[in-house]
């Protein structure tokens, strides 16, 4: 099976835009500023947010109760994830257009019981269907510092890692490389992860000695709400956060290992070694460093990002 995905791996290049799908283009800048949430947002005021930050036209939406400290720093690692080198052009284009095409947005309640209280229905009756919540409470500015982790214990974690890098691989990976990132069954990285999970489940297995999963197993997730596709998410989410070593401190093995056993880099690399080419392959520009929120571009140019056509999809 390995040699089996390298093979087709090895056959694969960069998907582009297909150009009979372009629908327009839209200017996109490096600049971060918190803003008061312009008119054509109205839905998101209507559900009580009230504070707005554009980064490369991915919206964030934040509420009252959560501070602005904690929205510019999710504004941050948003930016960092897509530009990770800093140089104020984001690192993969086509990625970008799937995402400002669907119009992803990323909305910041201070807690999860207000999140449950939001008529979230009139946000996709506005038009934006495809989102993501970060809680205030699970953003953590101050877990990475100065490129060392800052955690008392193996639960801390900053959110914000992963709560923005799903709707990237989600909506952006998955759509713009489908035959590799994509979240149905036959992907690449689905074929990981059936791997991982030592064998393909459409739900969560019953009866195994890993949290109903079989012993050789190192990915056992078990939220039975979240289905294949959020499984791959998930996956996608570990695999890279490890590589990148935001997992990798004291206490943080122990605390995963009910759902996530390869929490270093050498680890993902020794006993997954395919999903870590893929997600070190300079052709994916995904990121090399970890996001901290302090983001910093060295220049201010404008790039020009498709907009294509999206069809209907969950």
């Amino acid at each position: 099976m390995t040699a089996g995905i390298m093979l087709v791996l090895m056959g694969l290049a960069s998907s582009q835009i297909i150009s009979d799908n372009r629908i327009g283009s839209i200017e996109v800048m490096p600049r971060i500023e918190i803003v008061e949430i312009p008119s054509e947002f109205s839905a998101f005021k209507q559900v009580g947010c009230d504070k707005y930050v554009n980064v490369f036209v991915i919206h964030i939406f934040a509420s009252l109760t959560t501070s602005e400290e904690k929205l510019s720093h999710a504004a941050g690692v948003l930016a960092q994830y897509l530009d990770n080198d800093e140089d104020g052009v984001p690192d993969n284009t086509p990625v970008l257009s799937h995402l400002v095409s669907r119009k992803v947005f990323i909305i910041m309640p201070g807690t999860q019981a207000e999140m449950e209280r939001l008529e979230m229905d009139l946000v996709d009756e506005g038009g934006y269907r495809f989102g993501q919540d970060l809680y205030g409470e699970e953003t953590k500015p101050d877990f990475l510092v100065d490129g060392k982790i800052n955690a008392s214990d193996g639960s801390y974690y900053d959110g914000a890692l992963e709560e923005i890098l799903h709707p990237i691989t989600h909506y952006g990976y998955a759509n713009a490389y489908p035959e590799v990132f994509g979240t149905k069954r036959g992907s690449i990285l689905a074929k990981c992860m059936d791997a991982a999970r030592g064998g393909y489940f459409e739900q969560v297995p019953q009866g195994g000695p890993k949290s109903g999963y079989p012993a050789e197993a190192w990915y056992h997730y078990t939220d039975e709400t979240c289905d294949y596709g959020c499984m791959v998410t998930e996956y996608i989410y570990w695999a890279l956060t490890s590589i990148l070593g935001t997992q990798d401190f004291p206490g943080r093995h122990e605390a995963l290992e009910v759902e996530w056993e390869l929490n270093t880099r050498e680890l993902v690399k020794n006993r997954d070694p395919i999903v870590y080419q893929l997600l070190t392959d300079p052709q994916y520009r995904f990121p090399t460093q970890a996001p901290d929120g302090n983001y910093k571009p060295s220049a201010s140019p404008v790039t020009v990002v498709p907009i294509i056509t999206i069809e209907d999809e969950d």
